[in-house]
């Protein structure tokens, strides 16, 4: 695939609770990305505080516009593979990034409605060309890792971020560059936030 950020779309989906501040590094990414001339959809997504998974979808179904290069961060990955287990999503590239597990959802009424989405790895595979899953060794609301309770299972590119936390702006995620580059080029790896961008 040849890296071309300018002739992409992309679709950002914020987490629970996530209002777009200023800082997170979605917004950056959003900046960066329109900033080199691409199209970009960041949109506040319906009662972050209280979310309603068929809101969400059909949030999601009104934003989602085909081949579009899609990033999720926290719920908004759980809210993908909703999506993807329902079907009718198909995307360019989709990035994954510090989902929270189901056990740790289902303690919160606000999104125990989001725990446990029934997506297979077929289903991820067939719903985009490259999935890839971002996540920390260390995040508190993934007790046991997301690679081993996401990537393993649903058969993902994994790359894990030692000492990320759940990768937001309260573990110091801002400017994140290594999710720029791979958003330019999906050969890019993601490393933490300060790390060096280097291609697999």
């Amino acid at each position: 695939m040849t890296p071309t950020s300018s002739r992409s779309s992309f679709l950002i989906l914020h987490g629970w609770q996530n209002h777009r501040p200023e800082g997170h590094w979605q917004r950056w990414l959003a900046g960066e990305l329109t900033g080199r001339g691409a199209r970009v959809s960041y949109p506040q997504l319906p009662d972050a505080d209280d979310p309603d998974l068929e809101v969400w979808l059909g949030r999601l179904q009104a934003l989602f516009g085909g081949e579009q290069v899609v990033v999720c961060h926290s719920l908004g990955v759980l809210l993908w593979l909703h999506a993807v287990a329902r079907g009718g999503v198909r995307a360019e590239r989709v990035l994954l990034v510090a989902p929270p597990s189901g056990d740790v959802l289902e303690q919160y009424e606000e999104v125990a409605g989001f725990a446990r989405p029934r997506a297979t790895a077929a289903q991820v595979a067939s719903a985009a060309g490259v999935t890839r899953l971002v996540a920390a060794d260390d995040d508190p609301y993934c007790p046991g890792g997301a690679a081993e309770r996401y990537g393993v299972p649903l058969g993902l590119d994994t790359d894990v971020v030692p000492g990320g936390g759940h990768l937001d702006l309260d573990a110091g995620y801002g400017a994140w560059p290594s999710v720029l580059g791979w958003c330019i080029d999906p050969a890019v790896r993601i490393s933490a936030r300060t790390g060096n961008i280097c291609r697999g």
